[in-house]
């Protein structure tokens, strides 16, 4: 029996993405995201309801239909045009599981090439305007060491902002060598080592509060 499409795109979210492909919960709302445009947009083409669609209108003409809408009509840059369909394949590669009768369809679509875009350049701050930068930020204040602690972890680790949103004391190691254990994509663990001013500044900056192991580092209290 031909699954639905609203029982694929169920096991594909509840299943396939964190259970089978061990997703982060923002990566699945990525593609979420990508399958609420998508499905949205085969809706206002086939003129009928979101709920009404079936595994016959995904066809290889929508997708790039689709494609074409993020760029022309929403406005997309390149970029995001490659992550959305870098998405469908995705789906599309785990629809034929479930369907095999769409490995035609599927095919084209994993077929679509990436569009080259530009790099983007690259901007950076000089040690003397990272200097002066430090210099400038406020000594006084509720958030004032917190912020300072922020930034120069930022200059010394170089962490995404999802890993500092992620960081827990536990993730500390301040006794010398100090260093630090961050959780970045694609669920991976690094380790990083801290300047002595980096781990005297965590050192105060948690002194300043009773937390437990598992809180995060830099809060909003």
């Amino acid at each position: 029996m031909k699954p639905s499409l609203g029982i694929v795109v169920h096991s594909f979210f509840a299943d396939h993405l964190p259970v089978q492909k061990g997703l982060r919960l923002g990566s699945i709302h990525s593609y979420r995201d990508t399958m609420r445009l998508f499905l949205r947009f085969l809706s206002e083409q086939t003129r009928q309801p979101v709920a009404t669609l079936d595994l016959q209108d995904l066809t290889f003409d929508q997708v790039l239909a689709f494609l074409k809408y993020l760029e022309q009509e929403r406005g997309n840059s390149i970029r995001t045009r490659n992550q959305r369909r870098a998405a469908l394949n995705t789906f599309f590669a785990y629809l034929v599981l479930r369907a095999p009768e769409m490995l035609a369809t599927c095919q084209q679509i994993a077929a679509i090439p990436v569009k080259r875009s530009a790099l983007p350049d690259t901007h950076y701050l000089e040690r003397e305007e990272v200097t002066t930068l430090f210099r400038s930020l406020p000594r006084e204040g509720c958030f004032a060491l917190r912020d300072r602690t922020l930034l120069l972890f930022l200059y010394n680790t170089g962490a995404r902002a999802q890993e500092v949103a992620d960081l827990r004391i536990e993730h500390l190691d301040l006794n010398p060598p100090a260093k630090v254990h961050l959780h970045g994509k694609g669920d991976k663990w690094r380790v990083c080592p801290l300047w002595q001013e980096t781990g005297k500044h965590l050192e105060r900056l948690l002194a300043e509060h009773q937390l437990r192991m598992n809180d995060p580092v830099f809060c909003t209290r």
